[in-house]
């Protein structure tokens, strides 16, 4: 890492290993900051926009049917910023029958699946934490990358950022070296329940760097960070429900995410930084808002299709899974009705017949059947 990168200022933060390398240990939070006029303005819209979203989820019938949806949309994207290929297709025929699943990635993506709904699981005790990151860590790791990575723990060794091959000396960014990441991280928590003077969305956008500088763990230290960004929102009670995920706005401005970071840490421009986080708050909340409505919508013509004076209310009971859960198999129909094989199997036929699944795997048996409408509203630009 070059000293020279760094500002007259920023360099007060860089220690020298004994090992003869660069680390930088960004300061306590929180930072001077002045609110310019283009971060005010920025600061409005994003709270406009978060505001009609957390109307949205006072109004919006059952919202647990949708949050599944954006919790697939967002497990998706945040591990296509680390370099994943696995799509949302992927990840549901995952779900439906993980045995025939093909795709590297997927289970990386649905371990993503698996913390983020843990974070935000109703009977989730503890508050965010260092304990909750850890946890939310475990479930991200376990089972993908080698118990080299600690699924779980803090890393007791130094990482660094850089390309590939790149060794210490050449990285573009060295977090704090272990026995520094102890007291920054314990300082960091401390500011999580402290009172702060900050808008709370300028307060988040704050804290997302701060965890990203910190860098924590030895791999998933993006992924973790954008996950604390969903739970923090609903923590803080600026939404009632977790309907909020930002990796679709920074996958799209992918270089911009990270030069930004980057900045703060090099020159200490915070409002660069702060002003594009806020950026991707109003546009991902607008972007919500209308795409919940769309599956409502399409939802309620589903249910109008199917609904007639003598029909079963089970076709209705699989429409509503298929808005949490986008494909599913024969075994798993008989389960949600409570049926027969046979009886599971003519609920699902209904649904092929009025063209609301397909049937994808063009077997005989282990079947499983595809909500490509559904998936198309989840999956749009």
């Amino acid at each position: 890492m070059d000293a020279e990168a760094f500002s007259e200022a920023q360099r007060g933060y860089l220690r020298r290993h004994p090992g003869g390398y660069l680390a930088f240990v960004p300061p306590s939070l929180p930072p001077e900051l002045e609110l310019a006029p283009d971060l005010v303005n920025a600061l409005s819209e994003a709270d406009r926009n978060l505001g009609l979203l957390a109307g949205a989820g006072e109004w919006l019938p059952n919202p647990h049917l949708l949050i599944r949806s954006f919790v697939k949309r967002e497990a998706v994207l945040s591990s296509r910023i680390e370099g994943t290929q696995a799509s949302i297709v992927d990840l549901v025929l995952f779900e439906a029958s993980p045995r025939t699943s093909t795709v590297s990635d997927v289970r990386e993506v649905a371990n993503y699946v698996r913390a983020l709904e843990l974070g935000v699981h109703e009977d989730r005790v503890l508050p965010i934490s260092l304990r909750l990151m850890r946890d939310l860590h475990r479930e991200l790791i376990t089972g993908i990358g080698g118990a080299h990575l600690t699924p779980g723990e803090f890393r007791t060794s130094q990482n660094w950022i850089g390309p590939p091959g790149c060794t210490l000396n050449q990285a573009s960014y060295v977090p704090p070296p272990p026995e520094d990441m102890r007291d920054a991280l314990d300082a960091f928590e401390k500011y999580l329940h402290a009172k702060s003077d900050f808008p709370p969305l300028i307060r988040l956008a704050i804290v997302h760097y701060q965890f990203e500088a910190i860098h924590p763990f030895l791999d998933g230290n993006g992924r973790v960070g954008r996950l604390l960004v969903t739970l923090l929102l609903h923590e803080w009670r600026l939404l009632p429900q977790p309907l909020l995920y930002l990796s679709a706005f920074f996958e799209r401005h992918r270089n911009d995410y990270y030069r930004l970071l980057l900045g703060v840490s090099l020159a200490g421009d915070w409002e660069e930084w702060i002003t594009f986080f806020l950026t991707g708050i109003a546009e991902q909340s607008a972007d919500v808002v209308e795409r919940a409505r769309r599956l409502l919508a399409l939802r309620e013509r589903y249910r109008s299709e199917l609904h007639t004076a003598r029909s079963s209310a089970l076709p209705l009971k699989l429409v509503d899974h298929l808005f949490e859960q986008p494909a599913l198999n024969l075994a798993q129909a008989r389960e949600l009705l409570g049926v027969s094989a046979r009886a599971a199997s003519m609920n699902v036929q209904k649904l092929e017949e009025a063209g609301i699944v397909v049937e994808v795997t063009k077997r005989a048996r282990n079947r499983v059947y595809v909500a490509d409408e559904i998936l198309d509203l989840i999956r749009e630009p």
